[in-house]
């Protein structure tokens, strides 16, 4: 069991960078505490990988077939991305950091398998699209019925507070049924794993990293792209929520900081592109180009070592 110690490490890094993604903006708007984010955040994410996580399995699992050690090199790879775009303040894509390792495993043993990989690649451009496109349906929409519904400012206030507060806990939810495939699914490929087991252990791993080193990102998630009211706030999570939901039921592993990133991106559209911080958007951009590429590099490089040393094939 000592090869799941990568899928660990992976999972904080995963957990550390992605659960921004989930109550951020709320956070940065003043509407939720911390404490109680990433609580929250821990507790919706574990049962959305027990109920769903299983759905994104294979799709991982399927891309190369793995040993054991070739499975915890890729998760170490993917981890050590993660980690490190974690401490630059970044939100990046495990998705894209996971299939980038496998990638670079099935490159040294030559049987990477690219049947996946299409669809994959193309869910990946369309879920910030999705983000956007689902913001700026929903902003207008419900902007209006809540000024029909409730017209009291304090009843407003106190309404789109518990709004955030679901759509957080059902973001966290579709994180973990959607996200926690990319930390064990590998080990469920080499058979090492149950789904069920993967789902736990992927997702106590995940919960690790919210609870212990999630709060930079959410800093650039929820101020650094556009300065969010709480309303907005609550429509960007729903937005990034129902993308990522969406997802999961077609079996592909996607990003929610790519969904998030979307649904703020798609205020800043909705409320003036001016108000978008360009700069932060490259930075980010830069990010999601280099993790997949960063990851295969690192996997590939770990593994060549490894077979180098020991003599064992990929």
């Amino acid at each position: 069991m000592w090869s799941l110690i990568g899928s660990v490490f992976f999972g904080w890094g995963l957990g550390s960078n992605d659960s921004a993604n989930i109550f951020g903006t709320g956070v940065a708007a003043s509407v939720i505490k911390f404490r109680t984010a990433i609580i929250l955040t821990s507790v919706f994410l574990i049962i959305g990988a027990l109920l769903e996580g299983y759905k994104n399995m294979n799709t991982v699992g399927d891309m190369s077939a793995m040993t054991d050690s070739a499975a915890f090199i890729a998760t170490l790879a993917a981890g050590l991305c993660m980690a490190t775009f974690s401490v630059l303040s970044l939100p990046v894509s495990a998705s894209q950091a996971i299939m980038g390792s496998v990638l670079g495993i099935g490159m040294v043993s030559g049987i990477p398998s690219f049947s996946n990989l299409y669809k994959v690649i193309v869910c990946w451009v369309l879920t910030p699209v999705g983000g956007m496109i689902i913001t700026a349906l929903l902003y207008p929409l419900i902007g209006r019925l809540f000024k029909r519904i409730l017209f009291d400012i304090n009843r407003r206030s106190a309404f789109i507070r518990m709004a955030l507060l679901l759509s957080g806990c059902y973001g966290a939810y579709s994180l973990g049924a959607n996200n926690v495939a990319n930390v064990t699914g590998v080990y469920v490929g080499s058979g090492l794993l149950t789904p069920f087991t993967a789902a736990l252990i992927g997702s106590l791993s995940i919960v690790s990293g919210v609870l212990t080193y999630s709060r930079r990102v959410m800093d650039t998630v929820g101020r650094k792209i556009v300065e969010l009211d709480s309303f907005s706030a609550f429509i960007s999570t729903l937005s990034a929520a129902i993308t990522v939901h969406i997802f999961t039921q077609v079996g592909v592993p996607v990003s929610t900081s790519q969904a998030i990133v979307g649904g703020v991106v798609g205020i800043g559209i909705v409320k003036g592109s001016k108000t978008v911080k360009k700069r932060t958007l490259i930075e980010i951009g830069i990010g999601w180009v280099s993790t997949p590429i960063s990851s295969g590099i690192i996997a590939y490089a770990m593994m060549r070592i490894y077979i180098a040393f020991s003599g064992a094939g990929a």
